[in-house]
């Protein structure tokens, strides 16, 4: 995309829009497209729809199958077709597999994310409409409020107190203000006041902008395409990259160490080459990307349909990890449909019909300001607006300050005949602080200090019974338009009594989770009497709280100490929120938190598992790595126990790597040094780990025990090892048991080959039923399309030595004798393996 306007916050509104072909209307939808066109996507990533070439070219990368391939190619000049056809084809058939099993996967995640895509609200032929932010094009007019996400770099055209969080751009912790205007054109990137950019996000007020840069073009763009950022891995792809290196270091020693053995022993150097080669093929866990994409892929399309949109899906893994879950009450605890109780004026009197009394003057002023507010839309307002209206036609709005979480109260100045009201209503002690006086039910004013601590009891009166309270307060006002600095000298009015009764069932979800192994925390910026009282009505064990005054008090190190024995965080600021993350996984757990505000962010980026919903802000869906189509525990308990099963299933094919087919070719290649003939050719090698990988590609469709899913489980490399060691082995010990069985019944060379191969693809894959269950292969039953894909690998191998194509690979039909006895060392093995497992897992723990 080219640059479209260097130092545009050096330029006139009236230029930038004049240079862009844009008005204040905005564009037209015919123009749109076309810059669409021109200019690409507003993405930061590359679109994939058009890479499956890549995709498919991206199943033949690995150095080994490349070598193995020109050696084939070679092999073909020196004479022997055949093989190079057959070695050639082999490998093609495995590709095409991976790249069909990728591609299901790729699409099936992409049209997932289509569901929770971020939107903007443009004007397109002077109407606003919301469109994906992938759409939005240089020279569109984007109307911004709190909590929306910036869509591109921005030259304000007009704004209203705005502030915003420039936090992953600039470093700043503090929200920015921004107005329209002209600056410098050598003005540093924080000094650019009139300027918003893409991967910010609106904390608070309305703004009217143009965007001037889209894409990779943005600032935010330049420093990602430097950076090449991406997510930092999971502790599961950690694991998996380690377990991917530990067996490419083994390969590459057993394979080097039997090539030059067998030149030493004076076999052809080529097929000495490709024996190598194979092995090393059949040895490397090529399909485990795949696998793991198509895991997660059908995790991720299991857990849509229980309403979980999973949008990173490496966060399958620590979903199904997690051990505590972190959430706010307002939704997930209770119904999330706040309803106001009551007003109450300054002397605990409530408002009980006509407009006489002082508390239903409270209603009246909350609800103008409710009615009329035009910012950060949200439930209370809702309420307010729902509970009581009131003719207000004679109030003329003028000037609004909109609320934001760091003075956490909505200011409106309205007109009435020739005098001036600004109304006021927040958080009770946000609005205390602008307040100087009182005004009592008989409506005399005295001064604030006198009653702040009769105030501050009653609050917590009604806290203590569950009610939620915002604090209403006024001042007379001269002029037509004021700031925030004219919150001052105000007078406290009264309370609003708020109740959002707990969500039925929900003690039964709690104590559900608390049988998974998730342990639930309220994070609450809620007083503590009435987070307590929540928890007392949802039936639990009265909690022990920590409140954020207390939070201030205790260093980074004691709060890891306290967050485990802390049910409840009450009355904690949005930067506290990150440091109770930090200090739960610090204190070594698997932390969730689910988030749907402004102020969540930086405690979705935290947790190991950021978690928001569909109707969140902007900011939340962005930060998040799964959103909950509803805000209901009992989604995510379903989406919890999708999450354990996708990283089971995930496990049971590195299982299977490090067992059957790893104890398989270690055998091959120790007994390739005492036989006088290679234990199987190139071609032989390969098809036998063709047909081996056919039934493990069925293992995202497995069932899974309960044990597996009733409590979190985490990559443990050192178990991996340790399953590697014992099964492996007992892999081997059948193995050169086989050798010599065949070698006692005088097999010729192409027997021999004919033998091993079917014992070899047979035990690896009825191995598999066993080792997919710490259970009784009698009593687990594997998934349907397991069970028939190792049946019908199973019946496969037994006919190939049977049919015509037993001629090209090398094989020839074996006596009946041969398959009597070759059915004695599988049934055997598993056998054998049953018993081993049992004891394995008795006396190893994962």
């Amino acid at each position: 995309m080219p640059q479209v306007l260097p130092s545009f916050w050096n330029l006139p509104a009236e230029q930038v829009l004049h240079q862009l072909k844009s008005t204040p209307q905005g564009l037209s939808r015919q123009e749109a497209q076309q810059r669409l066109t021109q200019y690409g996507a507003n993405s930061l990533k590359q679109k994939q729809q058009s890479n499956k070439l890549l995709l498919l070219l991206d199943q033949f990368k690995s150095p080994i199958i490349l070598i193995l391939v020109a050696a084939a190619i070679l092999s073909s000049f020196l004479g022997d077709v055949i093989d190079t056809v057959i070695i050639l084809a082999i490998v093609l058939i495995s590709g095409l597999l991976g790249f069909w099993q990728e591609r299901g996967a790729t699409d099936a995640v992409a049209k997932l994310l289509a569901l929770v895509q971020v939107k903007a609200t443009v004007l397109r032929d002077g109407q606003s409409q919301e469109i994906h932010n992938e759409d939005v094009v240089p020279g569109d007019i984007v109307l911004l409020a709190a909590g929306n996400s910036i869509p591109g770099d921005c030259l304000i055209l007009e704004s209203k107190d705005l502030s915003v969080n420039e936090a992953a751009l600039t470093g700043e912790t503090y929200p920015a203000d921004k107005i329209s205007g002209v600056l410098p054109g050598v003005a540093g990137l924080s000094d650019r006041t009139n300027t918003l950019y893409m991967g910010t996000n609106v904390i608070s007020g309305t703004a009217t902008a143009v965007v001037v840069q889209t894409g990779k073009q943005t600032e935010f763009g330049k420093v990602s395409e430097r950076l090449k950022l991406r997510p930092p891995e999971t502790e599961f792809e950690t694991g998996l990259s380690k377990f991917g290196y530990f067996l490419m270091e083994v390969t590459l020693t057993l394979v080097v160490l039997i090539f030059v053995a067998n030149v030493y022993l004076q076999r052809p150097v080529l097929e000495s080459f490709l024996f190598s080669l194979a092995l090393a093929v059949g040895l490397t866990p090529q399909l485990l990307p795949v696998i793991v994409s198509v895991n997660l892929a059908r995790g991720a399309k299991q857990m849509a349909k229980k309403q979980v949109i999973v949008k990173r899906l490496p966060a399958i893994e620590n979903f199904g990890s997690m051990n505590v879950f972190c959430t706010d009450k307002t939704g997930t605890l209770t119904e999330g449909e706040v309803k106001i109780h009551a007003a109450v004026d300054v002397d605990g009197k409530e408002s009980v019909g006509g407009a006489s009394t002082q508390a239903n003057r409270v209603l009246l002023y909350a609800y103008l300001n409710a009615a009329s507010e035009s910012g950060y839309v949200n439930p209370i307002d809702a309420a307010i607006r729902q509970h009581q209206p009131f003719d207000i036609s004679a109030y003329q709005k003028l000037d609004e300050v909109p609320y934001d979480f760091n003075r956490k109260r909505l200011s409106i100045l309205f007109g009435k005949d020739k005098t001036r009201l600004i109304v006021t209503k927040g958080a009770l002690k946000p609005i205390l602080d602008v307040c100087s006086t009182v005004e009592t039910g008989e409506g005399t004013t005295i001064d604030l200090a006198d009653r702040r601590d009769k105030l501050q009891q009653q609050a917590e009166e009604l806290g203590s019974e569950g009610f939620r309270v915002l604090g209403v307060a006024y001042r007379d006002f001269n002029g037509d338009s004021f700031s925030k600095d004219d919150e001052t000298n105000m007078t406290f009015l009264g309370y609003l009594a708020l109740f959002d009764p707990p969500k039925t069932g929900i003690a039964e979800t709690l104590k559900e989770l608390g049988m998974l192994g998730v342990t639930t925390k309220m994070i609450t910026g809620d007083s503590r009497a009435v987070a307590i009282s929540i928890i007392q009505q949802v039936g639990l064990p009265t909690p022990k709280v920590l409140t954020g005054a207390e939070l201030h008090q205790i260093s980074d190190e004691a709060l890891i100490h306290q967050v485990g024995k802390t049910d409840v965080f009450a009355e904690v600021e949005p930067n506290q929120k990150e440091r109770v993350i930090i200090a739960l996984k610090k204190a070594g757990n698997v932390v969730g938190y689910l988030g749907d505000g402004i102020n969540d962010a930086s405690a979705l980026h935290a947790a190991d598992v950021g978690i928001s919903v569909e109707s969140a802000v902007d900011v939340a869906k962005e930060a998040a790595d799964i959103v909950l189509m509803q805000k209901d525990l009992n989604v995510l308990l379903e989406g919890v126990k999708e999450g354990r099963i996708t990283f089971a299933n995930t496990l049971k094919y590195v299982f299977m790597a490090t067992s059957a087919n790893f104890g398989n070719m270690f055998s091959m290649a120790g007994i390739s040094l005492f036989l006088p003939f290679l234990p199987l050719l190139p071609s032989q090698i390969l098809i036998t780990n063709l047909l081996t990988d056919f039934p493990q590609m069925t293992i995202a469709t497995d069932r899974v025990d309960k044990e597996l899913v009733n409590k979190p489980r985490r990559m443990n490399i050192t178990f991996i090892r340790k399953f590697m060691l014992v099964f492996g082995l007992l892999s081997s010990v059948f193995d050169y048991l086989t050798f010599g069985s065949l070698l006692l019944l005088h097999a010729n060379p192409a027997q021999f080959r004919t033998g091993w191969f079917m014992e070899s693809v047979i035990s690896a894959s009825m191995i598999v039923l066993v080792i997919r269950t710490r259970q009784s292969i009698l009593t687990s039953k594997p998934g349907k399309y397991l069970l028939m894909a190792t049946i019908a690998t199973a019946v496969i191998t037994l006919l190939i030595p049977y049919t015509p194509l037993a001629g090209l690979l090398g094989f020839q039909p074996l006596p009946i004798a041969f398959l009597f006895v070759l059915a004695a060392i599988v049934g055997l093995y598993i056998l054998c393996a049953e018993n081993v497992k049992r004891v394995f897992y008795q006396h190893v723990h994962s």
